[in-house]
């Protein structure tokens, strides 16, 4: 069967989004504001979306003046600013589409904007001709796999003996008492997203081919990391479901 692709603008993040983690964005560069401003053109009663990806190599906010990332850089300007002549090699390959709920436009010209992951992607190409990047991209459709539903009982098991751990290390609660899910694909992307991992890790775990090794992956990874905040006086804090703001 021929691959059916779509076309998306192309949001790079230092970060990874999984679908059903809420992202909140602080849009300021002007690439990203001519993306937004796209996206405004697009009818409130229609999905607003747009592609998020890892950042492979490259840097995030590209160097735009004196000390803006970088005191000793020289500026840079366009769609690719920051991701060299071919933004394709910059990324990873597999991210997430964004539904942006709330598209807010600030008196100097950014963007505040609350968006949320739906569905998986792999990109394909990446078009830097216009004001902003673009993308097309396949969407990558998420498999159970064998025994997801008993895997996800244990990984909700071992992902509150993780929580109880860290709410040690901090000396507070983690969560707020919230029911954590049942399903086993949405209890794999919710512990992806809230377990204190690095970039590579949680990339790994979102181009999980099924559901059921992404939760094999995870069960490996919350007694790993349980075991290694027995001996750690803090961590930083997370919060379920929702990322930190990018300030792009």
């Amino acid at each position: 069967m021929p691959v059916v692709t779509t076309r998306l603008p192309l949001f790079p993040l230092n970060s990874v989004l999984f679908p059903g983690l809420v992202l909140p964005l602080n849009v300021f560069e002007e690439r990203y504001r001519a993306m937004m401003r796209d996206l405004l053109k697009t009818p409130e009663e229609e999905q607003r979306q747009f592609a998020v990806v890892a950042i492979r190599d490259g840097l995030e906010v590209a160097p735009s003046a004196p000390g803006l990332p970088d005191q000793t850089a020289a500026p840079e300007h366009g769609p690719a600013a920051g991701f060299g002549d071919d933004p394709l090699k910059a990324f990873h390959t597999v991210g997430c589409v964004a539904d942006a709920a709330t598209i807010r436009e600030r008196a100097d010209g950014g963007f505040e904007v609350l968006a949320t992951g739906t569905t998986r992607v792999r990109i394909h190409s990446v078009d830097a001709s216009g004001a902003f990047l673009t993308a097309e991209v396949e969407e990558v459709p998420e498999e159970p796999g064998e025994g997801a539903g008993t895997l996800a009982e244990g990984v909700l098991r071992a992902f509150r003996a993780y929580q109880k751990r860290l709410a040690g290390a901090r000396e507070r609660s983690l969560t707020t008492g919230a029911e954590l899910p049942d399903e086993p694909s949405v209890v794999s992307y919710l512990v992806a997203a809230a377990a204190v991992l690095d970039t590579p890790t949680k990339q790994r775990l979102l181009e999980a081919p099924d559901t059921a090794a992404r939760l094999r992956d995870e069960l490996k990874l919350l007694r790993a990391e349980t075991a290694i905040i027995r001996n750690l006086p803090s961590l930083p804090a997370t919060e379920l479901t929702r990322g930190t703001t990018s300030l792009n």
